[in-house]
């Protein structure tokens, strides 16, 4: 049993570590996106339909990261080049999400693909307990992992992040050195939708390998809230995200168990245990809140 849950740990939180990996680098730059939810519920849809089309998950999970891309281009567009507030543009890009795959969803609900399958890795998978829970998973899980390490060097090690981060901090550093911190934020957001839109699409062609709508169930409103539990940093929102599949998890397991349990009560415990990590992380005393981020959070401007 215990296998099983950290097995479907890893499964069913990948959808959502993507996603917070992808707002993870927006917000660094100063962006929240609370539209995250919208670029998944896109990149699902976009990914079944190209692989129902193609019959290639692979071209499915690309065209998932671009759909995904494109829906958080609008985000970036509002509140970038017109001023938006923040909050009020992420939540309106989410009901859009919800809205148009929903209306151009409809064709794809009874159709079924063949999509990605778990992929033993030879001799690691052999390994007892361990290897069924790490080493046989589908190849876009196996990516994503390999993306926490490469974001954080990124984030922390290269110029790249310097700028990235700069640009959450103290933009006005970048100006002078003839940087423009707009640009910085343009393509960090568009990151942030790539990612939450591939996540989208892990969940459609390699996690239930169907669509319906309105899949993501939260998932992308989790995947932001991850980013203050992780404090902006790659590992901790790939392990706040395990926790919440974790917890999915367990929910499906005490489900087969045929437990005498209210199965809202279970539908609920993903959630609530996610508000619990919250909880916890804001009771610290030190916040490491990007600059830029605080001043959305008090209401000073959407830049």
């Amino acid at each position: 049993m215990i296998a099983d849950i950290l097995t479907g740990a890893i499964r069913s939180g990948t959808s959502v570590m993507l996603a917070s990996q992808g707002e993870l680098v927006s917000e660094r730059a100063g962006v929240i996106n609370l539209g995250t939810e919208g670029s998944m519920l896109g990149g699902a849809l976009g990914g079944f339909a190209v692989t129902v089309w193609s019959g290639s998950p692979w071209l499915g999970a690309l065209a998932g990261g671009l759909c995904g891309l494109l829906i958080a281009s609008i985000h970036a567009f509002l509140v970038l080049s017109c001023g938006a507030n923040q909050l009020a543009t992420g939540l309106t890009i989410m009901f859009f999400g919800m809205g148009v795959t929903a209306f151009f969803g409809r064709e794809f609900v009874s159709q079924q693909i063949v999509g990605f399958n778990p992929v033993a890795i030879p001799v690691l998978s052999d390994i007892p307990f361990l290897g069924p829970i790490l080493f046989n998973h589908d190849p876009l899980t196996y990516l994503s992992i390999l993306l926490v390490p490469l974001l954080w060097v990124v984030i922390f090690r290269t110029r790249i992040g310097i700028m990235l981060r700069t640009a959450g901090e103290r933009e006005e550093v970048l100006f002078s050195s003839g940087i423009n911190p707009k640009l910085v934020r343009y393509l960090a957001v568009l990151a942030g939708g790539f990612l939450a839109g591939l996540g989208g699409a892990q969940l459609s062609v390699a996690y239930t390998h169907s669509w319906v709508e309105n899949m993501t169930a939260g998932r992308g409103v989790v995947a932001v809230a991850l980013v203050i539990f992780a404090s902006w940093k790659p590992a901790r929102a790939m392990l706040g995200a395990y926790l919440f599949g974790a917890a999915q998890a367990l929910q499906l397991t005490v489900q087969q168990q045929g437990l005498a349990i209210s199965p809202f009560f279970l539908f609920m415990v993903p959630y609530l245990l996610t508000l619990i990590a919250l909880l916890i992380v804001e009771r610290r005393k030190q916040s490491q809140t990007p600059e830029a981020l605080g001043r959305v959070f008090a209401g000073e401007g959407s830049e």
